[in-house]
């Protein structure tokens, strides 16, 4: 919930600052500025400072699949709309879920498939401001396609977090998946052949930077890594229904913005497919201990 939360305030960050740098460039910002912060901590530490030749692998695999989603994503914006890749995203668990049963051998059954679409129902009513005539003319496009590419890096992201982990101390291997971020970010970058525009970041626009920098990637990124070897992909990602409901809230705490109470059932029914998924994964794993 916490790292829920934490990435629902990333978008009132983003809105700030988008148009200032390119997105490119902002998101390579943030892998740095947030592993910039672990490297005393890392290199300080004996055992730690060892062990980061052996996780950098591993970790430079999890990091191209979340690396490549941000990619896809800003690509597809050139063709598509907010709205097209808010509801696309909503997608994220039920493909994560269907992942996890070739790679971890979970079960999901017909209720659970039927409660992931409730989700999806419930989180597109936010989305689109409960307008059935906005969703009735929702199409795809080319950059919708290549954002569903990008959504399928995002599961497969959540996926190697627990596929590949092998008993790594947690804060090297954030560490590493920062460092390993960093670096397919520059190297988009330099193909994309855009500037840095770090420059342009000044006043109040430097207090965003620095939330998506602390909360919005280094406290997620170690947050989602240690729940989803406990919790698994499938459990941590039914967060995501939560996201838009939480957005509107901090909107309405922070700015003072009015919610509409059209999208007060799409925030009842998205909170309560999350508990449901929760609940029964909660009790899949008493039954098989």
């Amino acid at each position: 919930m916490l790292a829920t939360i934490l990435v629902a305030g990333s978008f009132l960050a983003s809105e700030n600052l988008a148009g200032i740098i390119n997105p490119f460039s902002l998101t390579l910002l943030r892998f740095i500025g947030a592993a910039l912060i672990l490297f005393p901590i890392v290199f300080y530490n004996p055992r730690w400072r060892k062990s980061v030749l052996l996780t950098l692998p591993r970790a430079m695999i999890i990091s191209l699949f979340f690396s490549v989603f941000f990619i896809c994503f800003f690509e597809a914006l050139n063709t598509t709309t907010a709205l097209n890749t808010g509801t696309l995203y909503t997608l994220v668990p039920l493909i994560t879920a269907l992942l996890s049963m070739l790679a971890f051998r979970e079960g999901i059954t017909i209720k659970q498939i039927v409660v992931y679409f409730l989700g999806v129902s419930g989180t597109a009513w936010v989305i689109f401001n409960g307008q059935l005539d906005l969703l009735l003319s929702f199409s795809l496009n080319k950059g919708d396609l290549i954002f569903m590419a990008g959504i399928f890096s995002m599961c497969c992201y959540s996926i190697s977090m627990k596929f590949l982990y092998r008993n790594d101390e947690m804060v090297v291997l954030v560490f590493c998946i920062l460092v390993g971020g960093s670096l397919w970010m520059t190297l988009a970058l330099l193909f994309s052949g855009q500037p840095l525009q770090w420059g342009l970041l000044q006043g109040q626009l430097l207090y965003d930077m620095a939330y998506l920098v602390i909360g919005a990637t280094l406290a997620t990124v170690y947050i989602y890594q240690k729940t989803t070897i406990v919790l698994g992909p499938a459990r941590v990602n039914a967060y995501i229904y939560l996201n838009p409901a939480l957005v509107a809230v901090l909107l309405l705490l922070i700015d003072g913005a009015s919610m509409p109470m059209a999208v007060v059932p799409g925030i009842l029914i998205s909170s309560i497919a999350t508990v449901i998924l929760q609940k029964g994964h909660v009790q899949e794993n008493t039954v098989e201990s």
